[in-house]
């Protein structure tokens, strides 16, 4: 197995930055079905961002509890908030099945976005 390279803080903007622009997509109210093929991508249950920034937090307190002290207080909280957060996060991955059972109802159209 071949190790994978090191995204850069370029590549992880640019992952943040597409979520923000998903989220500016959706305070303009598209129609549903224009949504859900995004979403769909998004929250995959294997592949979405549930189940990836469970796995990324997973590891990281994994990698902090091998390199460091992880005898204070102070790193054994941080290290378990990572692994509650991986949890909560990973468990979202059921919102994939939502998105499949929308796809099968009849929308109407939004109204447009009241002025800021």
């Amino acid at each position: 197995m071949t190790t994978p390279s090191t995204p850069s803080s370029d590549q992880i903007a640019q992952a943040t930055h597409t979520l923000a622009q998903l989220k500016d997509y959706l305070r303009t109210n598209p129609p549903v079905p224009d949504l859900l093929p995004l979403l769909s991508g998004l929250l995959d249950e294997d592949t979405g961002v549930p189940i990836l920034l469970g796995d990324i937090l997973r590891s990281a307190a994994r990698l902090i509890s091998q390199q460091t002290n992880a005898e204070t207080d102070e790193t054994r909280l941080i290290i378990a908030g990572l692994r509650e957060a991986a949890q909560e996060a990973t468990d979202w991955h059921v919102l994939h099945w939502d998105m499949e059972r929308l796809s099968g109802h009849a929308f109407q159209a939004a109204d447009p976005p009241a002025p800021a």
